[in-house]
């Protein structure tokens, strides 16, 4: 046990795995052997019973020089890919956060890569590891409400502007030439899309059939804030997600599988279940949650299988794919959307309304009459 481990990119959400890695430790599971960063972080930046683990910008001999066994890959998405492989290639196992990579050519590189190495590689979507997923498709298969009709998904959030002043690949599509696809629906809404898709059934690349996209941004910035799209399953199932980093009243995002007979809501950063169904009440239930680094490093140990491999997001990536290949987003007019002074945010009245109806209708923005809506892109 007490498994050595290196996380790369522990500033940002990087600090929410040292913390995990930290309740690890104390579980006597694994051991933070390394942090890369392109400066060192200070004693007051590591969290305490820690310790004072090896330090290195160069990611590849930190991994020789502490041994690690497995990587935590927390660092900007455009350097995901090249980093998974530097791991693979050392025989280092890999938790690689979420969105895998900014192109489907990228994402499969990786994948490649990391299966001809022959090593383990979990992805990041923690909503993934909650045991809701599988009691909800089981809720499906036994027809609790009825033939499944669609998926809907709904994220309403708010970032100030100084979010995209964080790092400078933060709100851009591309930097230095290089892609990135810093959206709405790829990075911070990224699980809504991604557990949508898994409630759906359709998890892998080959699952999906078509894509629309509807990419617009209150923000002054390349990528979208707000932001809808709807895939076709290769069962024809709609499975449509909304997204907004401009919400008037933020509030937790859901995902929602609507049936003949009833629907469930599943609002999966709380792991809480909501099922309404014809001639019964509503039955509410709370569910645990499996850690993915907890989840691969049993992996390595007893050979548990694996909650998110790199197959299990290719749908997803199909969806990053099509809005990397959509036009760059449209700037709404400054008379859509409105500054709040006192947060230094910029909010699109009527948007979390909207965000809510698309989930609820399966449809896009557009459809919905929001005037302000682009043209939909569709990509097949």
């Amino acid at each position: 046990m007490n498994v050595p481990i290196v996380l790369a990119g522990a500033r940002g959400h990087g600090r929410w795995h040292l913390d995990n890695i930290r309740r690890l430790q104390d579980k006597g599971i694994v051991r933070l052997a390394g942090i890369c960063e392109l400066s060192p972080l200070t004693a007051d930046e590591i969290p305490e019973g820690l310790g004072t683990p090896e330090q290195s910008a160069d990611f590849g001999a930190l991994l020789d020089s502490t041994g690690a066994r497995i990587a935590v890959i927390c660092t900007p998405i455009h350097t995901h890919t090249d980093l998974a492989l530097t791991a693979a290639a050392k025989g280092v196992h890999l938790l690689l956060e979420k969105p895998p990579a900014p192109s489907y050519a990228e994402y499969r590189r990786m994948a490649d890569g990391v299966a001809a190495a022959g090593v383990a590689c979990q992805i990041g979507f923690q909503s993934l590891g909650s045991h809701a997923v599988p009691a909800i498709r089981r809720l499906i298969d036994e027809g609790a409400i009825g033939e499944i009709a669609g998926i809907g998904g709904a994220g309403a959030w708010a970032r100030p502007e100084s979010y995209y002043r964080r790092a400078p690949w933060a709100g851009k599509r591309r930097l230095n030439g290089v892609d990135v696809i810093d959206g709405a629906l790829t990075n911070p809404l990224a699980h809504a899309v991604a557990t949508a898709l898994a409630l759906a059934g359709a998890p892998r690349a080959e699952d999906v059939t078509t894509i629309e996209t509807e990419l617009v941004h209150a923000n002054d910035i390349e990528s979208d804030d707000t932001s809808c799209v709807r895939v076709t399953t290769a069962e024809g199932l709609p499975v449509t997600v909304a997204a907004t980093l401009c919400a008037e009243d933020p509030d937790e995002p859901y995902v929602v599988v609507h049936g003949s007979r009833g629907r469930i809501t599943f609002w999966y950063k709380q792991d809480r279940v909501l099922l309404q169904r014809a001639d019964h009440g509503p039955e509410e239930y709370e569910y645990g949650r499996t850690d993915l680094l907890e989840n691969l490093v049993d992996h390595l140990t007893d050979g548990t299988g694996l909650v998110v491999t790199p197959e299990a997001t290719g749908s997803f990536m199909k969806v990053v794919e099509a809005i990397r290949e959509a036009p760059d987003p449209e700037p709404l007019p400054e008379g859509v959307w409105q500054l709040l002074p006192g947060e230094q945010r910029r909010v699109v009245p009527g948007i979390d309304g909207l965000v809510a109806a698309a989930a609820d209708s399966l449809a896009l923005y557009s459809e919905l009459g929001a005037p302000w809506a682009p043209a939909k892109e569709v990509s097949t």
